[in-house]
């Protein structure tokens, strides 16, 4: 009876520790009890590849200390001429986006976490206890400072004369760009187990769409905050918190009048932004963003396939698996490309029309958990250690 038991405890024990692992995204679990390392969720092996994409990288620069693990994401946005970067306790920088030079730094007592938001003339970033800090985008200078009842690790967005800043817990508060003046505020309940993390909310015409936790997508009046219909897109199904986690975590995509979310429960919805109406859901999603391209919809899931879905229907077109536990986060559209970044640094670009793998750059040894973003002709990718690089790519 005495071993039976001790069985039962120490089978009970691995299953729950495995459990942890494959939420926290940690891969293996060494030597436990005396056996060989179990590493049946690490990344799949890259098979050596013969380029159809000519990748080049136009320049690097680093923030200074990076994210590390904090699960912060972050990463670069761009006005157009600048690109602006944040490291956690590094500050802000400006860069110019055709070399990389550094143009302008703002030092900061704040832990910074997430990237920095910027349009209107401003450029806004958020912290980890819930500090708020909007800067001149052409000198660096402060505008004025808030804060926020949680950490801030979505990039802030900024329109429309408001800066829209995601809490992690659950609320969106809006400052007037300008003054910083709170203008109003909105909280959404949060399910008891979360994916850590959020993500921008997108803007619309007099109008805010919002991811949210309990794998619903919120459409906001800008005006006041005042909510005007919250949309399933993944449905929190399972008898375990674990298995109900359906984070919207990545920003709703708007794509002309098309919006487009997608969850960690692995589905993707498509909605015609002005009226609300379901255009079509998919059984493929992950949790970062959707890319959009002229016919297709990519997006990235948890288990690291990458998925082509038909814009018009949601209907799989293509599916590459080489990149299988990589830890993928949002796929973004490059040319005739669409690119993601991976848990070991590098950069992987693939062909929007059959999905098939065409190039691949190292950034550096860091994963890249952040949204890269595409300027121009560029390719703006930032890893948890603070490295920011531009590429290109051709034919």
């Amino acid at each position: 009876m005495k071993n039976s038991r001790s069985l039962l405890t120490r089978s009970l024990m691995a299953a729950a520790i495995v459990s942890v692992l494959s939420l926290s995204g940690c891969a293996s679990v060494k030597n436990i009890f005396g056996k060989k390392e179990v590493d049946a969720h690490a990344p799949v092996a890259l098979v050596a590849l013969n380029p159809t994409a000519a990748v080049t990288r136009a320049w690097s620069a680093s923030v200074g200390k990076g994210e590390d693990s904090i699960g912060a994401r972050q990463g670069p946005s761009s006005d157009g001429n600048f690109v602006y970067a944040a490291g956690v306790t590094s500050g802000v920088r400006a860069l110019d986006l055709q070399t990389g030079r550094t143009v302008w730094t703002h030092a900061s007592k704040s832990r910074l976490s997430g990237g920095p938001g910027v349009g209107e003339g401003v450029v806004v970033v958020g912290g980890l206890d819930g500090e708020v800090i909007a800067l001149d985008a052409t000198t660096g200078a402060l505008k004025w400072s808030q804060k926020v009842s949680n950490e801030v690790i979505a990039t802030p967005t900024v329109g429309q004369g408001l800066a829209l800043i995601r809490s992690n817990d659950g609320r969106l508060t809006a400052f007037d760009l300008q003054t910083g003046e709170r203008r109003w505020f909105t909280a959404h309940d949060m399910p008891a187990l979360t994916v850590r993390g959020n993500d921008a909310a997108t803007l619309g015409p007099g109008v805010a769409f919002v991811g949210n936790d309990d794998g619903t997508m919120s459409a906001l009046v800008l005006s006041n905050g005042q909510v005007v219909f919250d949309a399933p897109v993944g449905e929190p199904i399972g008898r375990t918190d674990l298995e109900r986690l359906a984070d919207v975590d990545g920003s709703p995509v708007l794509d002309g009048s098309t919006l487009y979310a997608t969850s960690f429960k692995n589905s993707t919805l498509a909605m015609d932004g002005p009226s609300g109406r379901v255009l079509w859901t998919s059984e493929h999603g992950g949790v970062g963003r959707a890319a959009p391209a002229a016919n297709a919809l990519i997006v990235a899931d948890s288990q690291g396939l990458v998925w082509g879905l038909d814009k018009s229907t949601g209907t799989a077109i293509w599916k590459n698996e080489q990149l299988k536990n990589r830890r993928l986060y949002s796929p973004v559209v490059h040319g005739n490309y669409v690119a993601v970044g991976d848990v070991e640094g590098y950069v992987h670009w693939l062909r929007l029309d059959d999905g098939a793998l065409a190039g691949r750059a190292k950034l550096s040894k860091a994963p890249i958990k952040s949204n890269p973003i595409v300027v121009n002709d560029l390719l703006l990718v930032q890893d948890t250690a603070g490295n920011v690089s531009a590429f290109r790519v051709g034919q």
